[in-house]
């Protein structure tokens, strides 16, 4: 980057950081800075009586500066919150030079940068906690200057709140916005207790392949790729659980995953084509005993984060105390369509969704077509946790067939908030019903169901050596974080979701600027005319005419006396 091509904050901080190394400052110091104490810990524990913390070491961001002559007020901003510090000019500076606090403190540090503090803790007459430096180091320049968000009169002005930016620039995000990273510290503390219960459960953590030959386990369309030493296409993994359930065969009682799995489908508010998933199978169990296991799980969490189960979700307040309800597929859709879909047969599901306004194409099967009614006419209904049970064995190729009706399986998914939370079996371990499950997928794969199971073989291999009784279930950790922070967007929390690439400004040449001002002045407008009304030589009008006109313009923006084009 040229220093034409910076903005003028730019080329100010980038002369600041010459001119501390003129001073022989180092601005990106390599040795350790030992730290003694964070800004919250100062706050909740200083005694004025007991003059504790008078040998303070602490670091962090400048946030904001008062300069005021030979003493200055600045706020530092620490990974737990922020602190005033007070600097004298003498007790910086105690002989006769004071460049490190005339020039250094005062010109050269920018809001932004890191520095390191030395010197004891006391309250200022205005009643705040403070720390009085007796030394400060810098540890960082900041090349960039920051958003800065004024208050005036309870007012907030300047905040860094467009969305777009926030998710590309997390790190900015992070520094201006301190409720962000309490997001994430509570979606870490969700995986915490999950983790911590499966454990007091003696279940083992375990870790499966992301790079898969066959993607099973779900419904979807995976992302390809290729090994090229194997010469062979690879996907990442839609699910973890064909590979997981090998494990169960192998012996182990309980094994859990957290990890991450990919679907390469649409993205909105509540999807996001990379996601983190919890999924766990205990032998031995089915999916009534898992019931109870997964309303335990979102009552610890509740409470691990809000002290109580009921936690406001956008205009909701959702209580997560057990027991939840348990309402059948088959009865969800009667009460709100009152049509009876037992027995129906693939036209006659059809028919029920011609007749409820409901979207169907060719290569939807009799689970897809129930799956389309329920989620358009049933799904938002179901706000507090409610557990929608015994599915069609169309809609689930990996479940056992239900103990007391053949055509429907020992399946449910846990509903929240009109959205699925989790999704759950009786697994299914009897390899022929499995396998005749899996040749059903393949004729919807060759009808056109680009999301239809693959057959994998091995794991069928798997099977016949014996699976016991198993009940297995998933928990999206987006999602559930989603709903316990009530965030109304999965992007809200991921630190870096998936963003369409980020539109570059050109800026354009003098001629170039010539010929663009014209054509916004007259348009349309011949080339001719342009050419006659730009002033310039043959040679300019040449080249500034194929430098417009190679790219698909698709914004002009005046900044200042340039004009930026946006390219598509």
């Amino acid at each position: 980057m040229s220093i034409q091509e910076l903005s003028e904050q730019e080329g100010i901080r980038r002369n600041s950081l010459q001119k501390m190394r003129e001073l022989g400052i180092d601005p990106y110091p390599a040795a350790e800075y030992k730290i003694n104490a964070t800004s919250t810990e100062i706050k909740e524990n200083f005694n004025e009586e007991k003059k504790n913390y008078q040998e303070v070491v602490l670091a962090g961001r400048i946030m904001s500066f008062r300069i005021m002559g030979k003493a200055s007020f600045a706020e530092l901003q620490d990974h737990t919150g922020r602190i005033q510090i007070y600097v004298n000019r003498d007790e910086i500076c105690p002989g006769e030079d004071k460049t490190l606090y005339n020039d250094v403190f005062k010109k050269l540090l920018d809001i932004g940068d890191i520095i390191g503090v030395k010197g004891f803790v006391f309250i200022t007459q205005t009643g705040e906690t403070s720390i009085h430096v007796k030394e400060f180091t810098v540890l960082n320049k900041s090349l960039r200057p920051l958003p800065v968000v004024k208050e005036k009169e309870g007012k907030t002005y300047d905040a860094f709140t467009d969305p777009e930016q926030r998710y590309r620039q997390r790190y900015v995000d992070l520094i201006v916005n301190p409720q962000v990273k309490d997001t994430f510290m509570k979606r870490t503390k969700i995986v915490n207790t999950m983790r911590q219960m499966f454990n007091e459960y003696g279940y083992f953590e375990v870790e499966t392949p992301i790079l898969q030959p066959i993607p099973g386990g779900a419904t979807a369309r995976p992302f390809i790729t290729h090994h090229n030493s194997l010469n062979m296409p690879l996907y990442l993994r839609i699910a973890n659980e064909l590979y997981l359930k090998r494990l169960i065969v192998g012996g182990f009682e309980g094994v859990y995953e957290f990890g991450k799995d990919f679907r390469n489908e649409g993205m909105d508010r509540t999807h996001n084509p990379e996601f983190t998933v919890m999924e766990i199978y205990v032998a031995y169990k089915d999916y009534k005993w898992m019931m109870g296991f997964t309303e335990e799980i979102c009552e610890r969490v509740a409470l691990a984060l809000h002290g109580k189960t009921q936690v406001q979700v956008g205009e909701n307040t959702i209580d997560f105390k057990t027991p939840y309800p348990r309402v059948t597929m088959t009865q969800a859709i009667k009460t709100h369509t009152g049509y009876d879909i037992s027995g129906k047969n693939e036209n006659e599901l059809r028919e029920i969704c011609n007749k409820l306004g409901i979207e169907t194409d060719t290569t939807m099967g009799k689970g897809k077509l129930i799956d389309e009614i329920f989620g358009e006419k049933c799904e938002h209904h179901y706000i507090q946790p409610t557990f929608i049970i015994d599915y069609p064995i169309e809609m689930s190729p990996l479940t056992k067939k239900h103990r007391e009706n053949p055509e429907l399986t020992e399946r449910f998914e846990l509903m929240v908030n009109g959205k699925e939370l989790a999704n759950a079996y009786s697994e299914l371990n009897d390899p022929i019903d499995q396998r005749e499950r899996f040749e059903d997928q393949l004729k919807l794969s060759e009808k056109g169901d680009d999301e239809a199971m693959f057959i994998d073989q091995d794991f069928l291999r798997a099977l016949e050596y014996g699976m016991p009784p198993t009940s297995g279930m998933g928990i999206g950790i987006d999602r559930l974080t989603m709903f316990m922070t009530n965030s109304s967007s999965i992007q809200d929390v991921l630190f870096f979701p998936q963003m369409k690439p980020e539109k570059k400004p050109i800026e354009l040449t003098e001629e170039e600027k010539v010929v663009l001002a014209l054509l916004k002045a007259k348009s349309p407008v011949s080339l001719v005319e342009l050419k006659d009304n730009s002033g310039l030589s043959n040679k300019k009008w040449d080249v500034s005419i194929k430098g417009l006109t190679k790219h698909k313009l698709a914004q002009v923006t005046k900044i200042g006396d340039d004009l930026i084009v946006e390219l598509m």
